[in-house]
């Protein structure tokens, strides 16, 4: 090879997509982006028709999760007494939080008839134990064909593209040409759309009636502001922050807008209390009493969100706190786990001694330490617990499996670059993916209570986990169960709203076990680096980390084919296959739409028979917003195009190629997290400056297991990213969720 060998690295996070009262861009890089019409809500391929696919069981069990939150929530003190000093629409609008909280009629200036309709009861889901895998997703149905014809004429009507039609019948069901009639602004439920291109369809619509101070577009731009935040990672927003951007949109009365969506039920409003009075991490504090002394109040803050998150995140802390306060399973005296503590090395020990005591434990970590979770769920099994891991994706899934010596779980079709020698494998615990063990396809099944049954539960990649699935995941774990929670805490944050594993690290409610295993060898010196904010030079004599610079994203796609193709099989011994492009974001001269195209073009030409994919193409299936699975295409019939995922086949319709496939040569960092490749080339085109950030850096060099290649074109970028560009904020309600119920372990 003719490159330098040098320790540098990487490239930054997809670029800020919008401004809206989140301040900041998408945090899911699925498939789904790259068509703007496609939505949020993508429900993947089609399973056997005899069993419950993975699809319907995973929103089966949310319906029920929403019947637990609302028993619990009704359950719930009254929010504390803050707040009496505000006036006007801030005092009106807390007073509309306390009695929506307290179950009390809300105050007529706040909200008005009529009242919400009550929610419906939805049917227990049928979660019956599966012995094998299933297809990772299964097709939903949809609206008929003659709502989506219908809908069609009325975007046509409005001047709005009818490709749209599919999205917009989804989205408001049956009856939706008439909903878009009466509300042209419900077009802004279909993702993509933008506020000013709603206006224009409403006033295509409504004519002279259409107007900025019109009550249901107030309503919502509020809705999509909380959608534009959620996609950013926040599960609410500060009620001043939530106005302002209301004001930049053309809304006349922000706080009416506000008030109509409450009233509406489409969104939730809530007070929590600041620790000290006139100071907030995260927000300014509403209803600080400025005088000090005994009587000052306890200032609190605003928040508005969308209920699905906002109960979501409460419905997580109900869970946490239950594991926190219960005493574990009895199983195995206290002398059997101090001996299979002591015969662990290192911090495993303190992992298997934290565990032995604790309904929920934290662990942290780079890739070396995944050794630690490794020895406890063999201590586990060995004293008669059912013990199972869950990991973010196959490809975790199969790494991890392969450490514990399950061959069951890590196929062979997966490449791993750390398998464990061949013989015959002990029975012992088992891996899954988080997604295919919720919803029943992977892992022990569930009881007749309808928990997982299951002793202990270990959590990789927890890092990935939002609010959502951190709740149906800690709502499923039966009474007595232990879960740990371990992943590496300097990687980019999970692509759906919240941040469960930092703030549970930062709540300190429970145990928390740091690995003394570092990642060995240059890369394991340069991500160590990244990851306390510094990037140095580090010795590579095997080549293991390679910079090659480029002067333009066009010199960046050729030597990034160059690599792939040529210099990385021939100088470091792994295949093109097994090298893995990793870059910014999806556009762009050199994002992995162009790279994409390049490599495809090298490595397995063809005229892109079906949605134009090639059998042998390497691909990115995303089942569902912020899961990716890398496969590869088999073949392409009357069904759909076939893939081989992790090495279970799939099968995805051929309406559903478009949104849910794109090829896989090169992803994105929020795509890659959870896989690791046995080489790995990261693209750094000069547009990407201002993506770079240091959890970005971190988790893209963090992908190679023997090489590293970075394309460099952004000069100081990168080492200022690196040590002064920190994750992005997220504003959440974890913590003070949690504080009231488990006490700080110090």
């Amino acid at each position: 090879m003719d490159d330098s060998a040098t320790g540098a690295g990487a490239a930054g996070d997809s670029p800020a997509a919008d401004d809206s009262a989140a301040n900041a861009g998408p945090a899911d890089d699925s498939p789904a982006d790259d068509n703007p019409a496609a939505g949020a809500g993508a429900a993947g391929d089609g399973g056997a028709a005899a069993q419950v696919s993975e699809a319907e069981a995973e929103l089966a069990a949310q319906r029920l999760e929403r019947e637990r939150i609302e028993r619990r929530k009704a359950e719930k003190q009254a929010p504390i007494d803050a707040g009496a000093k505000l006036s006007g629409t801030a005092a009106d609008l807390l007073a509309a939080v306390r009695a929506v909280e307290s179950g009390e009629k809300p105050p007529a200036t706040v909200f008005g008839d009529p009242t919400p309709a009550p929610r419906r009861p939805a049917p227990e889901p049928v979660r019956p134990p599966r012995p094998a895998p299933a297809e990772p997703a299964a097709v939903l149905v949809g609206p008929g064909p003659e709502t989506v014809q219908a809908v069609r004429r009325v975007l046509a009507e409005g001047g709005a593209p009818e490709a749209l039609a599919p999205q917009t019948a989804a989205a408001l069901g049956e009856g939706a040409q008439e909903a878009l009639r009466a509300d042209p602004w419900q077009l802004l439920r279909v993702g993509g759309v933008r506020p000013e291109q709603a206006d224009g369809f409403a006033r295509a619509l409504l004519g002279a009636e259409c107007g900025p101070d019109d009550e249901r577009r107030g309503r919502a731009v509020t809705v999509w502001l909380l959608e534009q935040a959620a996609l950013a990672g926040h599960t609410a927003i500060e009620l001043p922050r939530l106005t302002a951007a209301l004001t930049q949109r053309g809304v006349p009365d922000p706080d009416a807008a506000v008030q109509s969506a409450l009233t509406e039920g489409e969104a939730l409003a809530f007070q929590d209390a600041l620790d000290e009075p006139g100071a907030s991490a995260q927000s300014p504090a509403v209803g600080t009493d400025e005088e000090e002394g005994e009587g000052a109040e306890r200032p609190v803050r605003v928040l508005v969100g969308l209920e699905r998150y906002a109960l979501a995140e409460e419905s997580l802390a109900d869970g946490l706190a239950r594991l926190v306060v219960s005493t574990p399973k009895h199983d195995g005296s206290a002398a059997d786990w101090e001996r299979a503590a002591a015969s662990a090395q290192g911090s495993a020990g303190d992992l298997i001694r934290a565990v032995a005591g604790h309904g929920l434990v934290l662990h942290t970590g780079g890739e070396a330490s995944l050794a630690e979770p490794a020895a406890l769920l063999h201590a586990a099994h060995t004293l008669g617990l059912r013990a199972w891991a869950a990991a973010h994706g196959p490809l975790g899934r199969a790494r991890f499996a392969a450490l514990l010596g399950d061959r069951t779980a890590a196929p062979d079709s997966v490449t791993r670059d750390d398998a464990v020698p061949g013989g015959s494998v002990p029975a012992g615990p088992s891996v899954t993916t988080v997604a295919g063990l919720l919803a029943g396809a992977e892992g022990p099944g569930r009881d007749t209570d309808g928990a997982l049954d299951l002793d202990l539960l270990v959590v990789l990649d927890a890092p990935q986990l939002d609010v959502e699935t951190g709740a149906l995941l800690a709502e499923s774990l039966p009474d007595g169960a232990r879960l740990v929670l371990a992943g590496d805490p300097a990687v980019l944050w999970s692509a759906g709203p919240g941040r469960v594993f930092a703030d549970l690290l930062a709540a300190r409610i429970c145990p928390q076990i740091a690995s003394r295993r570092p990642d060995p060898g240059p890369l394991g010196e340069l991500v160590s680096g990244v990851g306390i904010g510094e990037l140095g030079q580090v010795e590579a004599p095997g080549k293991e980390v390679v910079i090659v610079p480029v002067r333009d994203a066009g010199e960046a796609v050729h030597r990034t084919v160059q690599l792939v193709a040529d210099s990385v099989p021939r100088a470091i011994g792994v295949p093109a296959e097994q090298t893995q492009v990793i870059t910014p974001g999806h556009g762009g001269a050199a994002g992995t739409r162009a790279l994409n195209a390049a490599l495809k073009e090298r490595l397995n030409p063809g005229p892109g028979r079906f949605g134009g994919f090639d059998p042998g193409d390497r691909v990115a299936y995303s089942p569902a917003p912020g899961r990716t699975l890398p496969g590869r295409v088999v073949n392409a019939d009357a069904d759909g195009l076939h893939l081989s995922c992790g090495g279970e086949a799939v099968v995805v319709p051929k309406e559903r190629v478009e949104q849910s496939v794109r090829h896989g040569w090169a992803l994105t960092a929020h795509q890659a997290v959870g896989g690791r490749w046995p080489a790995v080339v990261v693209v750094l085109p000069g547009d990407a400056a201002q993506a770079l950030s240091r959890p970005w850096v971190y988790t893209a060099f963090g992908r190679a297991a023997r090489h590293l290649s970075v394309v460099h074109g952004v000069e100081q970028a990168l080492p200022h990213a690196v040590a002064e560009v920190p994750a992005k904020p997220r504003t959440t309600r974890l913590p003070v969720l949690l504080a009231p119920q488990v006490p700080a372990a110090g």
